[in-house]
């Protein structure tokens, strides 16, 4: 399914439906002023390949050719969703539960979307663009595959960039791993853990 050319990038969510509704909410002005002003991103830059490093899951969406979407949560190792070049990104398909809706949903229609969230950081991003399955590149395979992560690669796919945003922090609650969480109360933990010893020492030597 091949995309019409857009006017502008953010035209891919901004279609003339939405614009009406924007017009009717009072909000079209400030859209069409960052328009005309650049708009959205069409290319993977720096910032974006960083933020991608930090990340490891992702939701995916696509959609059939009858329009039933469809959003499927990647996950995996850091940096699991890779930068090939300025407008292409990748990722291994993990074996899972074989369902295979969302390769279904790709072969009938190209256009997809992924959505990131960095809850610690409060900010997200969003990614249009259309994508590919793999199964026949070993060299990509390999130069995705994560052997320490230990689990079952079945193909790779690809998704071109068509044009991707920012949004603002507002509404999200931040949230944290239990890696992150760990990262800051370990050293409080130790620092405890001596001061008990020193005690422990202390009494044991009728040190008052």
């Amino acid at each position: 399914m091949k995309s019409k050319p857009l006017k502008y990038t953010s035209d891919i969510a901004f279609t003339p439906s939405v614009k009406a509704i924007q017009e009717k909410h009072h909000s079209r002005s400030s859209y069409a002023r960052m328009e005309q002003s650049g708009g959205w991103q069409s290319k993977i830059t720096p910032p974006l390949e960083m933020y991608l490093r930090s990340m490891d899951s992702f939701y995916l969406g696509t959609a059939n050719n009858e329009g039933q979407p469809y959003i499927q949560h990647r996950g995996g190792p850091k940096g699991f969703l890779k930068v090939l070049d300025d407008k292409r990104l990748a990722f291994t398909d993990f074996s899972g539960n074989r369902q295979y809706i969302s390769t279904g949903n790709i072969s009938e229609n190209n256009k997809a979307f992924i959505f990131l969230m960095d809850y610690p950081n409060r900010s997200r991003i969003k990614i249009w663009g259309t994508i590919e399955v793999i199964d026949d590149d070993k060299e990509l395979l390999e130069s995705l595959e994560n052997k320490a992560y230990g689990a079952r690669l079945e193909r790779a796919i690809v998704f071109t960039v068509e044009a991707w945003d920012m949004n603002c922090p507002q509404h999200i609650k931040q949230r944290f791993t239990t890696e992150e969480i760990e990262k800051v109360t370990k050293p409080l933990y130790d620092r405890i853990k001596t001061l008990e010893q020193e005690l422990n020492s202390k009494n044991s030597k009728g040190v008052k």
